[in-house]
């Protein structure tokens, strides 16, 4: 069996291919070429947590498997097998794998629903994942402005200065959450916050959000009105793990009495309606995206 590194999935899983490559798992969604099964986790009293998810298509099935503790982080792994005849092909250390697909789902999400001439980004949330989603949103669109907040001034001063190096973008820490959103083109929250971080009356007309922060039910980042009351377009990578882990649909659920999660299935044929529709794309990230990327790795290496 292949054993991939974290360094070489660096090597060849550029932000560019992962944006390709979760594209064609949301078409496999789609078109019913594949089949994905919501994450589960074990929750142990020493705050430690197993989480698994499983997927599979045509070619490749797999699944990720990651242990989590507030003391030490969290360990991914992904384990490929053939679609074929069930052979074990490939054992992937799968951080970075995880990372940038991440990234790649708020990109290709973004490529379809924000306005084309989105050009200014603001991020909410300076976190492991939050870099990607940076790159995600440059590889998609022609950013001019990425505005930058998050509660601690120096991490988020740091993260600005690295990401405007690495990514050769005009970006810029700035003293409130609000100054990240308002006006922004596409907005990207990327926190663990248990409470909206934004407010609705912030959001200018035309904005893509991309909520990627959250996948637990006691866990939002947006407000119940922005998701129901403003005639916005809402979609999530998968409706059936909304009801698991979205917390940013189902307290709205809640709070409104509602019977039907308040979002579709996104997938590249979904379209805004209209140059001045709010569009959000509520990800909590699935396993098929990991098995096309984990395809493609196996595929460079073997």
């Amino acid at each position: 069996m292949l054993q991939i590194t974290e360094q070489q999935v660096l090597a060849k899983l550029t932000m560019a291919k992962a944006v390709e490559l979760v594209e064609i798992s949301f078409r496999q969604l789609a078109d019913g070429t594949a089949v994905n099964h919501p994450r589960r986790r074990v929750i142990l009293a020493t705050g430690s947590i197993l989480h698994y998810m499983a997927a599979g298509n045509g070619q490749y099935f797999g699944t990720k498997v990651y242990s989590s503790n507030p003391k030490t982080g969290a360990h991914f792994t992904f384990l490929l097998y053939r679609s074929a005849d069930g052979l074990p092909i490939a054992q992937i250390e799968a951080n970075h794998l995880g990372q940038i697909r991440t990234g790649a789902a708020s990109g290709v999400a973004t490529k379809f629903l924000a306005r084309e001439d989105a050009s200014t980004l603001g991020i909410i949330g300076t976190g492991f994942q939050a870099e990607t989603q940076i790159e995600a949103m440059s590889a998609v669109r022609k950013l001019t402005e990425v505005r930058v907040w998050s509660r601690k001034q120096e991490r988020r001063e740091a993260f600005a200065a690295k990401c405007a190096e690495r990514f050769g973008l005009n970006v810029q820490a700035v003293e409130t959450a609000r100054e990240a959103v308002e006006g922004a083109d596409i907005v990207v929250t990327a926190t663990s916050s248990k409470e909206p971080v934004l407010e609705s009356a912030w959001i200018s007309a035309g904005t893509h959000i991309n909520a990627m922060g959250s996948n637990w039910l006691i866990k939002r980042e947006l407000p119940t009105d922005l998701v129901l009351d403003c005639g916005a377009l809402v979609t999530v990578d998968s409706v059936e793990d909304a009801l698991l882990e979205s917390g940013d649909l189902v307290t709205p659920m809640k709070e409104r009495g509602l019977t039907a999660v308040p979002a579709i299935n996104f997938s590249p044929d979904v379209k805004r309606e209209s140059a001045s529709q709010i569009t959000i794309f509520k990800s909590n990230g699935l396993a098929i995206q990991d098995v096309v990327a984990a395809g493609f790795l196996y595929e460079s290496y073997s």
